[in-house]
């Protein structure tokens, strides 16, 4: 068979402004909605052909929802709007001068070029870690970490000797922040609930959980109050929660920190930190900490009038509430967006631009039935009403009804049976253990 290799992207010139969008997430998907009615033509690249909504990809990963319940197609999603094309490709390099993008499938000019290309995993330039560990930043990573945890109980029963049997049944998740403290709660309840009525030959107080932070405390981005209580409700449902303690390396087997103290273990989830993805081609001094891209209150990126950068790969200057930087996490990004795309237009208009400011709606984290935690301005909430508080603002935030109501039912189903419907392994291992 000739492999094909296209060297265009056959978008048609419209004689309209063309808005090229990079990256499907929060952010774009905002910008690319708010410009629905404008005279443009959208353009939107993403490596993958659908959003997903990363908050619930630990649900996911511990078998609460099918993968299917969390990704909506973009081609679906914005099949009513005239002038929008999408495109499933990689963008390599951007070419500023000539107002083109080089991407995977082929090259193509913009007038407007939006960079959302959301964050990464970082590893803090640990090689071996980021070799061995797992993340949970796409679908994809979901269900590797699902395929894994269920394999590993497979495995563990084949094993007579204590050690063997143990690296197989704990789980280290690395990383106090929301996802590493909801995955950690996930986990237990698995161990609590499910684990014992699927693996009854298999004694269940053998299987530990550690949630590992570096902080002297959980949710570093919430409030004392909140990353106490969170603590408190993961030691309850069994988790042991090490804080202080900063991973040094891990091979595979076994875990060492920094302190010398090592654990034993075939499962670590790292969720201890994000970088921005920017696209290469931007000059040096536009690139800020962390990776990330530097930009002004209008989101345009530092040296350049034409290109913007939203959501979690940009760092706003200016601003004196957020000197490093918005929180990474989907709000600010869906903000960002909105105001973008009125901002386009205003720049269509020859109108003057708006400045965005950031409007803290609060932060949450589940940690597992009737446990969560909410921050809404100096109101702090707490168990059963914090947790219905999350499920409604998760399941609204959905895109699509038919995902709304699938997810609607595994919860209910999840809350009256104690169960976890999706426990499937749908891959085999490079090799046995």
């Amino acid at each position: 068979m000739t492999k094909v290799i296209a060297t265009k992207t056959r978008v048609k010139d419209l004689g309209k402004p063309r808005i090229v969008i990079i990256g499907g997430g929060f952010a774009g998907l905002e910008v690319a909605k708010g410009l629905k009615n404008a005279n443009v033509q959208i353009v939107l690249f993403d490596r993958y052909n659908h959003h997903t909504f990363q908050p619930l990809l630990y649900q996911v990963a511990t078998s609460g929802l099918e993968t299917n319940t969390i990704v909506f197609p973009f081609r679906k999603r914005f099949s009513d709007f005239q002038d929008f094309h999408f495109r499933l490709g990689e963008v390599t390099a951007i070419k500023a001068e000539e107002q083109t993008i080089e991407t995977s499938i082929g090259s193509i000019d913009y007038d407007y070029l939006i960079i959302a290309t959301g964050a990464a995993t970082n590893f803090f330039g640990n090689t071996q870690i980021e070799a061995k560990a797992l993340a949970m930043k796409t679908i994809t990573d979901a269900i590797k970490v699902r395929n894994h945890v269920i394999r590993n109980m497979e495995y563990a029963l084949l094993y007579d000797d204590e050690e063997n049997m143990n690296s197989l049944m704990d789980f280290v998740v690395v990383g106090g922040g929301p996802t590493g403290v909801e995955l950690a709660g996930a986990l237990a309840e698995l161990k609590n609930n499910v684990f014992p009525k699927d693996y009854p030959e298999l004694d269940m107080s053998q299987m530990d959980i550690h949630l590992v932070d570096a902080n002297s405390h959980l949710l570093k981005s919430m409030s004392p109050e909140s990353g106490e209580k969170a603590k408190t409700y993961l030691e309850e449902m069994g988790v042991k929660v090490l804080t202080n303690s900063r991973v040094k390396s891990y091979d595979g087997y076994t875990l060492e920190f920094e302190n010398g103290e090592k654990l034993i273990t075939r499962t670590v989830i790292w969720a201890a930190g994000v970088k921005g993805n920017p696209v290469a081609g931007l000059k040096h001094e536009s690139i800020g900490g962390g990776n990330r891209i530097r930009v002004d209150v209008f989101n345009r990126v530092v040296g350049y009038d034409n290109i913007f950068a939203i959501g979690d790969v940009a760092v706003m200057e200016g601003d004196e509430d957020f000197p490093s930087g918005h929180p990474m996490m989907a709000p600010p990004g869906m903000q960002q967006g909105k105001l973008l795309a009125k901002n386009i237009q205003n720049l269509l208009d020859d109108k003057p631009l708006k400045p965005f400011r950031y409007k803290d709606q609060g932060s949450m984290a589940t940690v597992g039935r009737h446990r969560a935690v909410v921050d809404l301005k100096n109101l702090h909430l707490q168990g059963f009403i914090a947790w219905y508080i999350w499920m409604f603002v998760h399941l609204i935030s959905i895109v699509g009804f038919k995902n709304k109501l699938f997810i609607f039912w595994s919860w209910v189903w999840s809350y009256l049976s104690y169960d976890k419907s999706n426990r499937l392994i749908i891959d085999r291992p490079k090799k046995e253990l």
